[in-house]
């Protein structure tokens, strides 16, 4: 089976380039995927699989039954884009203006829309069920994925059971093409975001004694909430702060009565997370009294953290030396972008994994090229892996 993948692959290169380009010119915003979800709808009717629309508005299942007993398995794919102006100058670039497949989700879909090809071809020698899962709405809180799991898409079905476990991939620039990135355990972060609004009082900049400065005080609150995660966060539970805006609109020579903070949190420990949650409305607090302002915190949750379960994980470790070989297959980092596959791999176990692309440029630029060979390991890959969990996991 793995000789009859990696031909398979090869095989449907060129038309899953080809689909993948028409995925990049034409990029649609979170919630906004119904364009990409009809044509992926009507690629999985054409292959034969019970096709399910509209799940979360866009999203899109298509279930494969194999020609043998075994479990089902559910295989995921994001489908949206980013609102960023593309710079690549490519002949495949965005059509809509300020739309970009700049995470890679267009990838992700040619991809598992490969992968089904694949296993189409030999449903025969397949153990089982393939749930394949088109998913809106990743890249914007509160995510797809959730939405998705209370429409039913891990559960039994008919007289499909539920799948048993999950898998996903996204692509990963620094990683040359064809080289998967593989990691058990604690992989992903939490992703919540941090608003603070500081109410001062105004007045003239040559009389701050008259006033309540929101600026300063604003200012405070940003060093203070950097040493509450240097100093509290328990050594060896990795997570980050930052705040990526401050707003005091006032003048060179006018102190302002407000002042707005907004950032971003990540951490890989629930406990930790939330503890942090509640330590940051603290410290705000308390800062804005001690200088006589006033503070309103909001966090707002985003995804979970995301774990890789060690027996699914160990299982995508040996398939990936299998197809791509021991020199290709390598532990990946802790990554701290947030996912909403989190989601799946809290509902069963599962592996999320990476694949590299070999871009120079990064995720969520106006200048991300991933190398489109990327697509025959990203296809083929997890075709193979598919086929391994159903054998391996085959009724008598």
């Amino acid at each position: 089976m793995l000789d009859a993948v990696k031909s398979d692959a090869d095989d449907l290169y060129s038309e899953i380039v080809a689909f993948r380009r028409t995925l990049h010119r034409r990029p649609e915003l979170s919630g906004e995927e119904h364009e990409t979800a009809r044509r992926v709808a009507e690629r999985l009717t054409a292959l034969g699989l019970d096709v399910r629309t509209g799940v979360h508005d866009t999203g899109v299942v298509g279930t494969l039954h194999g020609g043998r007993p075994g479990p089902t398995l559910l295989l995921r794919a994001d489908m949206d884009a980013l609102p960023i102006q593309e710079e690549t100058g490519l002949d495949c670039a965005s059509e809509h203006e300020g739309v970009m497949h700049a995470c890679g989700h267009d990838l992700h879909t040619s991809s598992l829309l490969g992968t089904a090809m694949i296993l189409a071809r030999h449903r025969d020698e397949v153990h089982g069920q393939v749930r394949f899962c088109f998913q809106p709405h990743e890249e914007r809180i509160p995510g797809g994925a959730k939405f998705m799991i209370d429409e039913g898409v891990l559960d039994e079905t008919g007289d499909t059971p539920a799948p048993e476990a999950a898998f996903g991939q996204h692509v990963k620039p620094s990683l040359p093409p064809g080289t998967l990135g593989i990691r058990a355990g604690g992989f992903m972060a939490s992703a919540d975001e941090v608003f603070v609004t500081v109410e001062g009082e105004g007045g003239h900049a040559a009389n701050p004694h008259e006033a309540v400065d929101p600026t300063y005080v604003a200012s405070e609150i940003v060093g203070g909430l950097q040493s509450l995660i240097s100093r509290r966060c328990p050594p060896g539970v990795p997570s980050v702060l930052t705040i990526g805006r401050l707003v005091a609109d006032g003048a060179t020579n006018v102190i302002p009565e407000t002042a707005r903070l907004e950032g971003t949190f990540r951490a890989m420990d629930e406990e930790w997370r939330f503890r942090a949650h509640a330590l940051f409305r603290q410290l705000v607090h308390r800062t804005a009294e001690a200088h006589g302002a006033t503070a309103e915190v909001e966090v707002r949750e985003g995804y979970p953290a995301l774990h890789n379960h060690e027996t699914p994980t160990t299982l995508v470790q040996e398939a990936a030396r299998e197809y791509v070989g021991p020199e290709r297959t390598v532990e990946a980092d802790r990554w701290f972008a947030g996912e909403d596959f989190a989601y799946f791999l809290r509902e069963c176990p599962g592996t999320f994994y990476q694949l590299g692309v070999g871009s120079e440029h990064g995720l969520h630029t106006s200048r991300f090229n991933p190398d489109e060979e990327a697509l025959r390991t990203g296809t083929g890959f997890m075709a193979y892996l598919a086929w391994r969990y159903g054998r391996e996991h085959a009724r008598d």
